[in-house]
């Protein structure tokens, strides 16, 4: 009897946690399809949003934990705009993202509610009004980007006591009075607040009033050596004094500066005399000593891995936290100090959930590094090769999550960096995990940038074999078409679990060029033996399917052919896929009197890929 009340009371219990998690989804719900109402959407970006749903977690746009609570919010670049509703029901957001939108009026008090809240980004709106005191109760918030709205009055003090804020953004408004200059805001330095004609303070360059200006340290004093008596009367005594009042009066501006940057952390700035870059802003970086990045990683003795640009080494700092410091092989070339500024410059300034987020740098006359966090879970293709057996594998929608998640990150380095960033080397071994699996691209810090519409001829391809897109390799001209190709081979990567390239493959007869076995294996309707086996059947084929899809897609031989990264992410999330992959295969498919079977698991690859072209199927040899 006393079974059956216990087994009775945990079925109860079960039953009532279902019953939150629906009313949870049901708030949560109801919370986006009010945004949804309140914002005018030309491109149907929402049309998945349907209130007759249950679970938001099956509308584009948005993700959802593993108990069906919405976490993730991303409508950047979407045309939207309209006005922002109060969203405070959505507990558990950790990502807002409504950047690059034309969304107007104030930012609502409720964020604030939002404690779970690790990024908003909110900028290149219309945002008008204040920014609201609230978002200082926001503790876990890291990124707040609030840039080129038209938001006014003063910046609230309550931001100050948020300690994990590592990047700040509150440029390209009207706001007003002092910037605060301590807590976490004594990190940050003008690029955060510039143009922004009525603050005030130090790091603005403008006195606030009724404050006194000001204050250079004395000048320094030269020690004064002894006259022998007589020598250098009265006259000289006033002539001197006249010439050091002088030198005084024009010394003062720069004395003024160089205050300014002794009072600010001196690792902000770079130390090398004559090679500095006035025009380069390190934004919230952190310069390390040389010696702190020995004692970090017992001299240079603990290696992670090894790369086209140089050694990567753990290391722990004297905080205790963890750290990857990549030490760059030395290139000797004219003006190398001047570019790794460039270069660190534009690394400091990509910014996104799913790009690895540099720490700092070291720059002596014979060391350039920079140091990232440690990702605790390593690489994709560590994970996927080179796991213990005591270790679980990745599971599929894991997997999902990393397509998805690697696909937005090369996406924002194409669409949102100003100049663009091309990666050049996507593969898998780069796609980096953090400690919820979430992925994290990395190894795009030298890549070459280049201007908006250009593309950019290097003297050596760089790339790993098995991953370089045909007209890379044939004419060293790179752009984003051929991040996509890579991109591409890293989702049959994390389909199949092989390598890009590996000649054990002709062991079995099969081609070492991972594109090639896949194609021929379709052709063979051989689907299942795609799949790596450490799933064992815990997919669904149909998302299997559309991967493969998208993979091919981006894998064509002709880049004018392959979507672009923002493609991608959408034909990820549902929107657009089967539209393109119809249009592609009108494009391909040369024997078109093949009935095609979609009820038949692969046919609509094998038709697809039994009469690609020669050329493509040969791939980047």
């Amino acid at each position: 009897m006393a079974q059956e009340i216990v087994v009775s009371l945990f079925g109860l219990l079960i039953l009532m946690f279902r019953c939150f998690l629906m009313i949870s989804a049901n708030m949560e719900g109801d919370a986006l399809h009010s945004l949804r109402t309140s914002l005018q959407d030309p491109n149907n970006v929402l049309q998945s949003w349907d209130p007759t749903l249950v679970n938001p977690c099956t509308w584009f746009h948005v993700t959802c934990n593993n108990e069906n609570s919405v976490i993730r919010v991303d409508l950047g670049n979407a045309a939207l705009s309209g006005q922002l509703v109060p969203l405070g029901q959505l507990k558990n957001l950790q990502y807002l993202e409504l950047y690059s939108n034309n969304i107007s009026g104030p930012i609502p008090n409720d964020l604030g509610n939002l404690t779970n809240l690790v990024s908003l980004d909110l900028y290149m709106n219309s945002f008008s009004g204040p920014i609201p005191d609230t978002l200082g109760k926001l503790t876990r918030l890291r990124f707040l980007r609030l840039n080129n709205n038209s938001l006014s009055g003063p910046i609230p003090m309550s931001l100050t006591n948020v300690t994990t804020l590592q990047v700040l953004d509150l440029s390209n408004n009207r706001l007003s009075g002092p910037v605060p200059d301590n807590g976490s805001f004594s990190l940050f330095t003008p690029i955060s607040f510039a143009n922004n004609l009525n603050l005030c303070g130090p790091v603005t360059g403008r006195p606030c009033p009724g404050s006194p200006p000001f204050s250079p340290p004395p000048p320094f004093i030269p020690p004064s050596t002894v006259q022998p008596p007589g020598e250098n009367g009265p006259t000289g005594a006033i002539a001197g004094g006249v010439a050091a009042g002088a030198a005084l009066l024009f010394a003062a501006p720069a004395m003024a500066f160089a205050w300014w940057r002794r009072r600010k952390p001196r690792e902000h700035f770079f130390d090398v005399p004559a090679e500095e870059d006035p025009e380069v802003h390190l934004g919230q970086l952190k310069r390390f000593s040389l010696r702190e990045l020995q004692v970090a990683t017992d001299t240079f003795s603990n290696i992670l891995g090894r790369g086209g640009f140089g050694k990567v080494y753990k290391g722990r700092l004297a905080d205790g936290s963890l750290v990857a410091v990549k030490r760059l092989k030395e290139e000797r070339t004219p003006g190398g100090e001047l570019q790794f500024q460039t270069e660190v410059e534009m690394i400091s300034m990509a910014v996104h959930r799913n790009l690895l987020r540099l720490r700092g740098f070291c720059m002596t006359p014979t060391e350039r590094l920079l140091v990232y966090p440690y990702m605790a879970n390593g690489s994709v293709a560590s994970c996927l090769r080179e796991r213990p057996p005591s270790e679980p594998p990745l599971d599929w929608p894991t997997r999902k999550r990393i397509a998805l998640g690697s696909a937005r990150g090369l996406s924002y380095l194409h669409d949102h960096c100003d100049p663009k960033i091309i990666h050049r080397d996507v593969k898998a071994a780069n796609i980096l995990l953090d400690e919820e699996f979430e992925a994290v691209v990395g190894d795009f810090g030298l890549a070459k940038l280049m201007d908006y519409k250009d593309t950019h001829v290097t003297t050596a391809v760089r790339g790993t074999i098995g991953h370089i897109a045909p007209e890379y390799l044939s004419t060293g001209k790179s752009s984003e078409k051929t991040d996509v190709f890579g991109y591409g081979i890293m989702l049959l990567e994390l389909i199949t679990g092989q390598r890009a390239f590996d000649l054990a493959r002709l062991a079995n007869d099969d081609d070492v060029m991972l594109l090639d076995w896949v194609k021929s294996l379709l052709k063979e309707k051989k689907l299942e033996m795609l799949v790596d086996p450490d799933l064992k059947s815990n997919y669904i084929d149909t998302e299997v399917e559309q991967l493969i899809q998208v993979a091919l897609l981006c894998t064509q031989g002709s880049p004018m052919e392959r979507p672009k990264m923002s493609e991608v992410v959408r034909m990820l999330e549902g929107d657009g896929l089967a539209e393109k992959w119809e249009e592609w295969q009108k494009v391909e498919v040369i024997h078109q009197d093949v009935e095609l079977a979609p009820h038949r698991t692969s046919e609509w690859i094998l038709d697809s890929t039994d009469n690609l072209h020669a050329f493509e199927l040969s791939g980047p040899r």
